[in-house]
């Protein structure tokens, strides 16, 4: 059975962090994620030093996380990997002070560039089964991850999964495909991830939020538009945005109904760009993240806690 994203982050740490977390229970996990998106690869060991193998370019197994600017060993020995690139699929090697492996992660890590977005109630198929010849018949399919929770409750919101692409050989385990190709110069429309997205509806249950983001933006005189990030947000964690109260859908966007905002695909609309002063708010897994309110002459606290936003004022949006 193929190992689900899904259930190596069951160990990850519960609460949420800015960036997402990944543990390795079997202390050898091959997988599939996505490029842009921050990750944490967990090792639970004193004086933790990481090995890199990256398999496209077939660099030297390395130590030094410098040559890589966008990686960094964390206190507890996690390595941070901020907007991976797909030429960083490879091997992640974590050793304990003494040099001993601890645990090996096989990471592809798929372009999200390139990602096919689907929406069930649209109508819209995803990616079909293929077969390729690199001297035998290889089978390229979308291996799914389990549906993430609905990003809204009490009322209608939508839920999404994500899948990679795969290929098997007969009688052999499916590998992630870059992983499977290494330095092969393939191009294919077939070798990219998916996203699929449906409606849902679920119950609230008790409310948990902590912390809570305040923050105000301007149009840019230039291009007419801001961006927003949503804080704690990831695409491996369901979002929904709203502007003044109304809920902004992949539906919408998909379709071509939405006019005054854009849900970025490279992150799973964790960003959000923006055309109209309004208010706009965020949550992460049902629970208020951040607002954002257009700047005004007022300086407003970049971020309150959650005693605080109950004692804060309304402030107009003209």
């Amino acid at each position: 059975m193929l190992p689900t994203l899904w259930l190596l982050l069951s160990f990850a740490a519960p609460l949420l962090r800015s960036h997402f977390s990944i543990s390795c229970p079997n202390r050898h996990c091959q997988l599939a994620l996505l490029s842009n998106n921050d990750i944490f690869l967990h090792c639970n060991a004193s004086g933790a030093q990481w090995q890199f193998f990256f398999l496209p370019v077939k660099t030297p197994w390395t130590n030094n996380p410098f040559t890589n600017s966008n990686m960094e060993t964390m206190p507890d020995g996690s390595l941070l990997i901020r907007n991976p690139l797909p030429l960083q699929t490879g091997f992640y090697n974590c050793q304990d002070k003494d040099g001993k492996k601890v645990v090996q992660y096989e990471i592809d890590f798929q372009d999200i560039e390139t990602i096919h977005i689907t929406h069930k109630d649209l109508g819209q198929e995803p990616l079909q089964n293929e077969t390729l010849s690199l001297g035998g018949k290889e089978l390229i399919f979308t291996h799914w991850e389990p549906w993430q929770g609905c990003n809204r409750c009490g009322e209608p919101g939508e839920r999404k999964r994500l899948g990679y692409c795969y290929i098997e050989e007969p009688l052999e385990t499916p590998m992630p495909c870059w992983l499977y190709l290494g330095d092969v110069n393939l191009w294919s429309s077939r070798t990219r991830p998916e996203m699929q997205v449906e409606a849902c509806h679920v119950q609230c249950t008790s409310s948990n939020v902590e912390y809570v983001t305040f923050d105000n933006f301007k149009l840019s005189e230039k291009l007419g538009s801001a961006w927003l990030t949503c804080p704690l947000g990831s695409i491996y964690r369901p979002i929904i945005w709203e502007a003044d109260n109304i809920s902004l859908t992949w539906k919408d966007q998909l379709s071509g109904q939405a006019v005054s905002t854009v849900l970025d695909t490279s992150n799973g609309g964790n960003r959000l760009q923006v055309f109209q002063p309004a208010t706009y708010k965020c949550f992460v897994q049902q629970e208020l993240s951040a607002q954002f309110t257009p700047k005004s002459d007022l300086d407003i606290p970049a971020s309150l806690s959650t005693e605080d936003f109950g004692q804060q004022p309304e402030r107009s949006t003209q």
